[in-house]
């Protein structure tokens, strides 16, 4: 999987993908992840991405030339699945959606800034709008980087344990069970016989009812006809 990511303040975005999961997956080359800075398609002497609003108003608007420069550039390099604008209105992410991404080969992840962009960037460029919640950020750049590591961790052979990913909160339309280690007893916190016994059955048993009963205390929305994608982020 390839990520392009297209920022106005893309160095915001160093940390993210420099260390942990997301840096293993790109040395292993599993994924590839690559933020361009879109001042660089900008023709403005100031390198300006932004301007007034038409009609007046608070706060500034992503033009619509550098945006298209850049996603013209790039598609004339590859072929992209998608071109996705992290947008507060957008669809909401959830594992559903997540699981579906992770298939893709290209993706081009558009970020917002200032108070949103031209209008006929989403209808002309943009294929697709995610949020990743129902409140306002910054920027994009923090809902890019949520989206992106949604999606690489789901990469096979990302993760250390194979399985480890379909073990997640929401995989199976529950969130996830209790989770313990060592040591068994720590002043008197003890940890539940049945991860002690050995019996892979009854550990599995034990985890799906505590699933279960977990989504029923704090998520029961996603045992009433499962819900939506929105409610099912893991954040």
């Amino acid at each position: 999987m390839r990520i392009d990511i297209l920022s106005a303040v893309p160095r915001l975005l160093d940390s993210w993908f420099g260390e942990s999961i997301l840096q293993r997956a790109q040395t292993k080359g599993l994924a590839e992840v690559h933020v361009h800075d879109l001042r660089q398609w900008s023709t403005d002497k100031h390198r300006r991405v932004d301007d007034y609003p038409y009609g007046g108003g608070a706060g500034m608007v992503m033009t619509l030339e550098p945006v298209h420069r850049a996603i013209t550039e790039l598609k004339g390099q590859r072929s992209y699945d998608e071109v996705i604008y992290m947008s507060p209105d957008g669809e909401l992410l959830g594992q559903e959606l997540a699981n579906t991404l992770s298939t893709r080969t290209n993706l081009i992840l558009l970020c917002g800034h200032y108070k949103g962009i031209d209008e006929r960037i989403r209808q002309h460029l943009v294929t697709r709008e995610v949020s990743i919640g129902n409140y306002v950020l910054s920027g994009g750049e923090l809902a890019a980087a949520v989206v992106s590591d949604a999606l690489i961790r789901l990469i096979p052979g990302v993760l250390g344990d194979a399985t480890s990913a379909l073990s997640d909160s929401f995989q199976d339309g529950l969130v996830a069970p209790p989770a313990y280690t060592r040591p068994a007893d720590y002043q008197g916190w003890q940890v539940p016989e049945v991860l002690l016994s050995g019996h892979e059955g009854k550990i599995d048993a034990w985890r799906h009812e505590q699933a279960l009963e977990r989504t029923r205390q704090r998520r029961p929305e996603l045992l009433q006809g499962g819900g939506n994608e929105g409610d099912a982020t893991d954040r």
